[in-house]
């Protein structure tokens, strides 16, 4: 290579003069290539940003996760009363469906249930809001969620339902920013609980996905699922007294619909147990972990099944597979992100087609010259490396500023449209080497066409 370059340096010398005696015109013919590679960059970024977010996001929903969530009847719905007694009595999701899960499937690895609700905690006079979220060990390890001091659950707190808690990073800093929270008191809703344990600040970001089983961690206070049901609310204590209601009213007749089923009693708005007919669930959420990816949709199937049958025929529930869901966002946003890409890349076509244009242009002005060339003892092979070094040149130096500005574009486009992009080094090495290609494979053309050009002719030529 380095003796080819010294064979031929006086005829990429030509080509560098030519270049910088004709500044406007080349600029005007990188052009093309500087925005094709500023484009592709942007793009490649884009795309391995939007990548980036959904790894991410699959990590915090856990990886082979499947979610079961009560449905929550809609006190508004325009239901009679004829067909509000026809329904039958579900417990709704509770204790006794964990217990049932973790022994009929044997694919199970891990499996927590949840409950949760927004209140105010309180240290000091300082008020916060917070999530409490009553959970079991199994919780942390189904997501994720590593400890920075401290330790989770034992299992005599599980078992009792003991009043310890472990807080997320916010509730740290917020209470606790200049004293270790470890053994400390923190008063949540009336009770007071002791820190126990302070999980790891996460940073990412999930808005939009709190759907898909995503909690904002940071504003978290965990506490045992027996300490939830004994210290703060147990709604299956209120669906108990529903049971029995409903049982004494068939007692005294119309208790049954025409399919013999129990059904749920309606009670008034005013009343107290009101939000229990809305919510008659005793859990809020049930996690459930299985140990190999491909028993996501079988395990999936056979826990509605079984689930239905518990709850005596009443569909009360949904399973959700976040990170099937995820897995496929992830592939629309691959086409998305594919599509985008073409797209940039005719611009690097486009900007290969100006610069045989031009340069094919630059062989018409430049006859004379060529035969002048040729006469004085140059061969082809020099005609050709003139013309071939003036395109190359041309979009390596295109690609140069596209990679510039593309690198710019990317950052402009996260903090102008908050999306997440990452500018790697395999995107600037394509869309870069890509340019270069450009301009030898649509240069080579017009240097092959005036090294073929007659001397003679070439020195008529006017």
């Amino acid at each position: 290579m380095f003796k080819f370059i010294l064979r031929y340096f006086h005829d990429i010398e030509i080509a560098v003069e030519s270049i910088v005696s004709n500044k406007l015109k080349s600029m005007l013919t990188a052009l093309g290539i500087i925005f094709g590679v500023a484009a592709v960059i942007a793009m490649l970024a884009i795309g391995k940003g939007a990548k980036q977010e959904i790894m991410e996001q699959m990590k915090m929903v856990g990886v082979n996760n499947i979610l079961i969530n009560p449905v929550i009847p809609d006190k508004t719905s325009s239901t009679t009363e004829g067909e509000k007694q026809q329904k039958k009595f579900s417990r709704g999701l509770n204790l006794l469906d964990v217990d049932a899960i973790k022994q009929i499937l044997p694919s199970v690895k891990r499996i927590s249930p949840e409950i949760s609700f927004n209140s105010t905690a309180m240290l000091n006079g300082v008020k916060y809001t917070a999530k409490l979220v009553g959970v079991s060990n199994d919780y942390f390890y189904l997501y994720n969620l590593p400890l920075v001091g401290g330790a989770f659950f034992n299992s005599f707190q599980e078992k009792n339902g003991i009043q310890v808690c472990i807080i997320g990073a916010n509730i740290r800093a917020k209470f606790f920013s200049k004293i270790d929270p470890l053994g400390q008191y923190i008063k949540f809703n009336g009770i007071w609980l002791k820190v126990i344990g302070v999980l790891q600040k996460t940073n990412v970001s999930l808005t939009g996905f709190e759907e898909k089983g995503v909690n904002v961690y940071n504003d978290n206070i965990y506490i045992p699922i027996q300490t939830m049901l004994l210290r703060y609310q147990n709604r299956a204590l209120l669906n108990t007294k529903l049971v029995s209601e409903a049982t004494s009213m068939q007692f005294f007749g119309g208790g049954r619909g025409p399919g013999g089923g129990m059904s749920r009693v309606v009670v008034s708005s005013s009343d107290a147990s009101s939000d229990v007919e809305t919510n008659y669930n005793q859990l809020d959420r049930i996690v459930v972990q299985v140990t190999e990816t491909e028993q996501l949709q079988p395990t999936t199937e056979i826990l509605s099944r079984m689930l239905t049958r518990r709850h005596t025929g009443v569909k009360d529930f949904e399973i959700t597979v976040p990170e099937l869901l995820l897995k496929q966002q992830q592939r629309t946003k691959d086409i998305f992100n594919i599509v985008l890409g073409a797209i940039a890349s005719i611009s690097l076509i486009v900007g290969g087609i100006g610069i045989m244009n031009i340069m094919f242009a630059s062989v018409m002005e430049r006859i004379k010259e060529i035969g002048t060339r040729m006469a004085i003892g140059a061969k082809k092979m020099d005609i050709v490396v003139q013309f071939l070094s003036e395109a190359v040149l041309i979009s390596v130096s295109g690609g140069f500023i596209g990679v510039f500005f593309g690198v710019i574009m990317a950052k402009l486009i996260e903090q102008i449209a908050g999306i997440m992009t990452i500018v790697s080094f395999f995107s600037v090495f394509i869309a870069f080497g890509v340019s270069a290609a450009v301009g030898v494979i649509f240069g080579y053309s017009p240097a092959k066409r005036a090294s073929e050009k007659d001397p003679i002719e070439s020195l008529r030529h006017e």
